[in-house]
């Protein structure tokens, strides 16, 4: 009998047995290295260890003081049109594949990126004087 006829059974629970065996040793791994540092590690507990670690500044006063909204708004805005550009290296690398129909996608998407960008320049979200 050819060998294209013979009916072969690639999705067996025999070939998940390698990566069910990496997953136990990696599991086992982290529980020894945690155990053993738990188990072999120092145990010195002096005030100055106990206290709270602020990036090597003392505390002063309350950190539960206001902040202006503005920060955080730029920082979202950041991130947003930060993971809007990561979305233009698929079609940097497939654009001769891709052809018109890749182009017209990518034209429609910068579109859309810009009318978010121009909507909040205009809401004022950029403006740091209020």
């Amino acid at each position: 009998m050819p060998f294209f006829l013979l009916e072969t059974n690639v999705n067996n629970a025999a070939n998940y047995l390698p990566i069910l065996i990496q997953v136990f040793f990696a599991i086992g791994l982290v529980s020894l290295m945690i155990w053993g540092s738990d188990k072999l590690g120092p145990k010195r507990k002096t005030s100055d260890k106990l206290q709270n670690f602020e990036s090597g500044i003392e505390v002063k006063g309350n950190a539960r003081q206001p902040m202006a909204i503005k920060y955080f708004l730029v920082a979202i805005l950041f991130v947003l049109f930060d993971v809007e550009v990561i979305f233009f290296y698929p079609y940097a690398v497939n654009f001769r594949a891709l052809g018109w129909d890749g182009f017209i996608a990518v034209v429609l998407f910068v579109t859309s990126f810009l009318a978010g960008f121009i909507y909040i320049f205009k809401k004022g979200a950029m403006k740091w004087e209020e």
